[in-house]
């Protein structure tokens, strides 16, 4: 292992870099004008509830949690390296988080997949809402099962989510990250629930995986469209 991999990989310099994480998304957060769509979502959303993302258009995520005692969330984070950070960071900005993955080959287990499924399980059972990333790492915009069996087997609804900034630098990398700047206008878009039955067959289950994806298709296109002014979005 080379001296740069092992001062990454060192606690000191992961809960570093997870302490000034927290604090730069709290300063993005705080310094920018926030729309919420529809504005009535924290009203209408059926708690607990499944909600869900795509990789690299997460970083806000932990601003979706309302700040009361009753609205407890955790998060589904991978037990990767870069992972650790995230969740360093997740944990200081109040949020619980679960370590696991999925995988579309064969290391689901290595990653954690199956205890992490039973964790969420749990979690909604205890009255927590879940956030995950939908779709599954380097497999960009294309949702994975996971979270539609998670909606299955406990019952509760998935809403696509969505938070994008006027203000970003946009990354050239699989899951197209971007990170949000301070100072910006930030939308976040909400779909209605998407409930997954208990007795689904597997052409059931194919098609709530296609709402899935193509509601968090929709309403990363809506946050964009606003954040940008497109449109009718520029009201």
């Amino acid at each position: 292992m080379t001296l740069l991999k092992r001062i990454v990989g060192s606690s000191s310099f992961q809960e570093t870099v997870g302490t000034l994480g927290a604090w730069y998304l709290r300063l993005v957060w705080h310094t920018s004008r926030v729309v919420l769509e529809p504005p009535t979502i924290y009203e209408e959303v059926k708690t607990p509830a499944i909600v869900g993302m795509w990789h690299g258009q997460h970083f806000m995520a932990p601003f979706i949690k309302k700040k009361n005692a009753d609205h407890r969330t955790k998060v589904l984070i991978s037990r990767h390296r870069d992972g650790e950070i995230n969740a360093r960071a997740a944990r200081k900005l109040g949020i619980e988080t679960i370590r696991g993955s999925g995988a579309h080959n064969g290391e689901f287990y290595r990653k954690g997949g199956v205890s992490a499924f039973t964790e969420m399980l749990e979690a909604l059972r205890q009255g927590y809402n879940v956030a995950m990333t939908a779709d599954v790492p380097k497999v960009s915009r294309v949702a994975g099962l996971g979270i539609v069996k998670l909606a299955q087997h406990s019952g509760r609804p998935i809403y696509a989510v969505a938070i994008a900034s006027s203000r970003r630098k946009e990354l050239d990398n699989w899951d197209r990250t971007a990170i949000n700047l301070p100072f910006s206008r930030v939308a976040m878009v909400a779909s209605q629930a998407i409930y997954v039955p208990r007795d689904a067959d597997d052409a059931a289950l194919e098609s709530a995986r296609q709402q899935v994806e193509q509601e968090l298709n929709r309403v990363t296109a809506r946050a964009y469209e606003i954040v940008d002014r497109k449109g009718s979005a520029a009201s």
